[in-house]
């Protein structure tokens, strides 16, 4: 019976084709190339290598990488749920993707009402898929591959209304996506997972545990998110000195989280050993501290500070904070996302906040206005003509004050965690729905519920070790 109600072979192909129909047809209908992908703009006088996907695909494909390799691995950490984890990985990064290309690129509309397509387009929707795959991880193992296309269909559109509203009408400074990409998908996987909260998961399961060769293959996906990070966190800040400095801080804040989860790891362990756990995810933590201040003059120093708070608040709240959440707010973290991205956004956003209210001419010189561009003189200001002239393409700005783009951040950061935490937890009841084919606790963090298995695939029993024994 429970093999029956779970069965794929109707569903899922029903809401893949029926996707893909209303997908195409409003490809045809809206998606167009932008103007370095359209034959009819070129011309015997155009520099072939000036066109924009010489500057943006390095970056496209550094990405691609951490979306399809990086989170892929990482999240193929238990020992029967291998599969599942790199293979549903796959299919919702592909499918939100292509989702965020016609989502995202409704609020940006050209006069001619298409969607112009180009690199920077896609680059714009690997995130909206990144948030996707982070809040997949607070469920990871606990739902089928429906019920996560669902979760990217509903959860592509919160986000890019989100971002569309905070952007155009606070106008923050988020380089980094400290606040749009780690602090919304946090609380909308909290969200969910909070709606889907499994009683008997609270006193463990017999299948929530790794093995020797799971967790090496989850360590490749976090060498593959530490490697790349630099062009995630640089891919969307201005070019020139601001990425500069975004590569250089991303660099040193993970050097230095890295360092300090290995210390701690083994300074919180009971028998003084290295925790796999600690090495997959608290090593990451500098990549999102540094989010928010990461093209700002802060210094090589206080990235590196930044990058040991981010580990230490990370590291404590995987030991402390996700067992409080699991047992007294029915939230089952399953990845402890709370703590790589909600925990970390948090500090990178009180960073940022700090950075903006101390910055200066005297620190950034002329450049201050482009990097702060709210800040920036209104139109008719005479300030803003003796500006344009040391800063050529400078655009009027709101002439907003370092306290005033100060307190619009923290309204980002409040109204982002509400409107995300609202919408998981209507995503939530959504994926309720039995016909999404939910798996029984049984059959959680199991391959085997809806993959054709190799015959050895739970072969690793005996050498496996819990999640609650590798933590101790």
């Amino acid at each position: 019976m429970k093999a029956r109600s779970t069965s794929l072979r109707v569903r899922l192909p029903v809401f893949v084709f029926v996707t893909e129909v209303v997908i195409v047809a409003l490809y045809a209908i809206f998606v167009t190339y932008d103007d370095h992908a359209d034959a009819k703009f070129q011309t015997n006088q155009t520099n072939p290598l000036d066109n924009a996907m010489y500057r943006d695909y390095p970056f496209f494909t550094d990405i691609q990488v951490m979306i399809f390799l990086g989170f892929g691995c990482l999240l193929a950490f238990f020992r029967l749920y291998g599969f599942g984890g790199l293979v549903f990985n796959f299919l919702t990064a592909t499918f939100a993707i292509q989702w965020a290309i016609l989502v995202q690129g409704y609020f940006q509309f050209n006069y001619d009402g298409k969607i112009h397509l180009g690199v920077i387009n896609l680059i714009n929707a690997e995130f909206a898929c990144a948030v996707v795959l982070i809040s997949f991880g607070a469920v990871l193992g606990k739902t089928s591959p429906l019920q996560l296309l669902v979760m990217a269909l509903l959860e592509v559109p919160v986000f890019a209304v989100t971002e569309w509203a905070v952007l155009k009408y606070l106008k923050i400074n988020d380089a980094g996506g400290s606040i749009l990409i780690h602090l919304f998908a946090c609380y909308f996987g909290l969200g969910v997972t909070f709606v889907l909260y499994r009683p008997q998961l609270n006193e463990g399961h017999a299948k929530e545990n790794t093995s020797y060769q799971s967790d090496i293959l989850s360590v490749m996906g976090t060498l593959f998110l530490w490697v790349f990070w630099p062009s995630f966190n640089s891919a969307l800040t201005l070019k020139g000195d601001d990425q500069h400095r975004a590569i250089l801080h991303t660099f040193i804040g993970l050097s230095a989280s890295t360092l300090t989860a290995f210390a701690l790891s083994a300074m919180l362990n009971k028998k003084g050993k290295l925790t796999m756990a600690d090495v997959q995810n608290v090593t990451l933590a500098g990549g999102v501290t540094v989010g928010a201040t990461v093209d700002m003059m802060i210094s090589p120093a206080a990235a590196y500070a930044l990058g040991m708070m981010g580990c230490m608040a990370c590291m404590l709240g995987y030991k402390y904070l996700s067992p409080f959440l699991a047992q007294r707010l029915r939230i089952q973290d399953q990845c402890g996302i709370h703590n790589l991205h909600g925990l970390t956004g948090l500090i990178s956003c009180a960073a940022g906040i700090c950075a903006i209210l101390m910055a200066s001419e005297e620190v950034y010189g002329p450049s201050l206005y482009e990097i702060f561009s709210h800040r920036a003189p209104v139109e008719g200001d005479p300030k803003l003509l003796e500006l344009q002239m040391l800063v050529p393409n400078l655009q009027p700005g709101l002439g907003r004050t370092a306290h005033e783009q100060a307190l619009f951040q923290v309204a980002a950061i409040f109204s982002t965690i509400g409107v995300s935490a609202l919408g998981g937890v209507l995503t939530g009841f959504v994926l309720k729905l039995s016909c999404l084919a939910p798996p029984s606790d049984d059959f959680c963090f199991d391959d085997e519920l809806f993959f054709d298995v190799p015959l050895d695939y739970d072969s690793p029993t005996s050498n496996s070790i819990t999640t609650e024994d590798s933590a101790a």
